[in-house]
């Protein structure tokens, strides 16, 4: 009866993780939102058809404090069991049309405190919880990859090859616990972050994530996907 903790939980990528994991009754999900204030219609509905499985809990993943006060609402939740899967998906693309030659420090703090202090925060708030076997994906990009020199977003790509960097030490540091530590890009996906042009539906991501995530050896740690299962270039 595996658990599974996802922070961004109510829209997006987020929600169709959700969507996908309470298919399964086995499955127990723990759904971080940023505020229990937003939109929570689509959660709250799959939550309502899950019997229980499914658990509601605020975490601002750009503020430490909610992140902590998040830790101690998830062991509660637990209550002694272990995290299987902390799926680090929260995050921010709040000023795509900066490039570097325009970029603000104002932005990129933004930016790495979102997208790269919010995972590294929550795993280290979350660590107790986890154990051998327990699998930890941060949600990257392939515009954080070097090797594939996209020069779009600029703030958001440094964030993400920041991530991408994070998860390396997180895997290093973590592999004698038996814990896996990979991070993954979704593709560009028709959500509310993936804007115009966006190709990829929704479930088609998921479904390629969860089945990467799922298939993971303890010598996968460390690496960067695709949700195909495909490694990309760092």
């Amino acid at each position: 009866m595996p658990t599974y903790v996802i922070t961004g939980a109510n829209r997006g990528l987020g929600i169709e993780f959700v969507r996908q994991l309470s298919s399964n009754s086995s499955n127990t999900i723990i759904a971080a939102v940023r505020t229990l204030q937003g939109d929570l219609d689509d959660l709250q509905k799959l939550s309502s058809q899950a019997e229980g499985k499914i658990h509601v809990v605020e975490c601002n993943t750009g503020d430490i404090k909610s992140i902590h006060k998040f830790g101690e609402d998830v062991k509660q939740v637990l209550g002694g069991k272990q995290i299987d899967f902390l799926l680090n998906n929260a995050g921010i693309n709040s000023t795509p049309d900066q490039t570097s030659l325009d970029i603000t420090a104002e932005s990129l703090r933004e930016h790495i405190d979102v997208n790269v202090a919010g995972p590294a925060e929550t795993l280290k708030t979350l660590l107790p919880q986890l154990g051998k076997e327990s699998v930890v994906m941060n949600m990257t990009s392939g515009l954080g990859s070097c090797g594939k020199k996209l020069p779009k977003c600029t703030t958001y790509s440094i964030s993400k090859a920041a991530v991408n960097m994070l998860t390396v030490h997180q895997s290093e540091q973590l592999k004698d616990r038996g814990i896996k530590v990979i991070c993954m890009d979704p593709g560009w996906v028709k959500t509310r972050m993936g804007g115009g042009g966006a190709i990829l539906e929704p479930h088609v991501s998921i479904g390629g994530m969860l089945n990467t995530l799922h298939k993971l050896q303890d010598t996968d740690t460390g690496k960067f996907y695709t949700y195909t299962g495909e490694e990309v270039p760092w």
